[in-house]
């Protein structure tokens, strides 16, 4: 129960890697609440944190928006009585050749996954910053902030962004004990990614990958309890990467290095 009496906010807790973070957290003793835009998931997920013994609250929120981002911490605040852990995880992607992006998809993207949050972020820092607690914001990066993916560059600037904008924040926030930091997944199954992962591309992991194997969102919500929790206290503006070794890794998967 290491987070025993904190309440949370995980935007895009609805479903993947999302979902296993609100329910990890709810299985440490916090509160959470759901924010989403598929509400029939995020309900489904809030009884889930319910019958753990926890609040559980669904809430919509898109958090592009963010006249709605401002009215639904207030919302948490009131209905959960507070708020110390925000956990930045709503993003959508869209597959194209950058230069055959259009300016709508560009707008979209970057309009989610890093707009999102810092609107998200600000809200929530307001809030914690009145309570004179500490907190924790924790956005959920991804390997390709810093290594390339083909075909999704409005996905990796909007990652590369918020990398760059969470050092920022976890300056500015760290004479308050408000903590900011990321992670980065590497590959792992979840709703947003399995139509990505067809067969070719699945072999080519189990090869390349070290420790040869595709994540489930489980383990990145590990990372996520970790930096939620005190065992973290004197972590801030960094990058937990959870990715099985792949970004670390510069062999070549079945090649000899040396002659025999």
């Amino acid at each position: 129960m290491k987070l025993e009496g904190k309440c949370a906010i995980v935007t895009g807790g609805a479903a993947g890697i999302g979902r296993a973070i609100a329910l990890a957290l709810a299985a440490e003793g916090a509160d959470v609440a759901i924010a989403d835009v598929q509400m029939a998931k995020a309900e489904a997920v809030a009884q889930q944190i319910i019958h753990l013994g926890r609040r559980g609250l669904a809430i919509r929120c898109d958090v592009g928006d963010s006249g709605q981002v401002d009215q639904i911490v207030g919302e948490v605040v009131e209905k959960l009585g507070g708020l110390h852990i925000l956990v930045n995880n709503a993003g959508i992607i869209a597959p194209g050749l950058f230069w055959e992006t259009s300016d709508e998809v560009w707008q979209k993207i970057i309009r989610t996954n890093l707009s999102g949050v810092f609107y998200c972020s600000r809200a929530a820092a307001r809030v914690m910053l009145a309570q004179k607690q500490g907190g924790r914001i924790i956005n959920i990066s991804s390997i390709h902030a810093v290594i390339s993916e083909p075909q999704a560059a409005p996905y990796t600037a909007s990652k590369g962004g918020m990398e760059a904008m969470s050092r920022t924040m976890a300056t500015e926030l760290a004479p308050y004990k408000i903590l900011v930091n990321c992670v980065a997944p590497g590959a792992t199954f979840s709703e947003l990614t399995e139509p990505m992962y067809t067969d070719s591309v699945k072999a080519a992991l189990f090869q390349r990958v070290p420790l040869g194997e595709i994540a489930q969102p489980e383990w990145i919500a590990s990372g996520v309890v970790f930096l939620a929790s005190d065992e973290a206290r004197y972590m801030t503006g960094q990058v937990i990467t959870i990715d099985g070794g792949f970004s670390m890794d510069g062999s070549l998967p079945g090649a000899k290095y040396w002659s025999e």
